[in-house]
């Protein structure tokens, strides 16, 4: 093994350990999902080094395989952390647009409220 996949896989597992530290104690579900997938990104970099450095292709399908979990689930986490979030934002604006229809309404029909 040369120097420089020394030092690759080095960087690799030291990245690692920040990225699990920070699954460990991120405060919010949004730090836990990016951490995760920065986890699977730095599990597919450590496997697409270790194809190059020892010429060996029979782990690309599962380089394959965790690019694409991670790109899935990024993308599945953030849509339903959108939806609760259009959820929300709907359900605290309809009281205020009720109170201005109602009062749109109220002037239309002459009433002083």
């Amino acid at each position: 093994m040369t120097v420089v996949a020394i030092v690759c896989f080095a960087l690799l597992g030291a990245g690692a350990v920040l990225i699990l530290a920070r699954l460990a104690l991120g405060p919010s579900l949004l730090d836990r999902v990016v951490s995760t997938d920065a986890l699977l990104v730095t599990i597919a970099c450590g496997i697409a080094v270790y194809c190059a450095v020892y010429r060996d292709v029979s782990l690309e399908p599962v380089l394959l395989v965790v690019a694409l979990l991670a790109f899935v689930g990024s993308v599945s986490v953030a849509r339903y952390i959108g939806g609760m979030l259009v959820a929300a934002e709907t359900s605290a604006e309809a009281p205020a647009d009720d109170a201005a229809a109602d009062a749109d309404l109220a002037g239309r029909r002459g009433d002083p409220s």
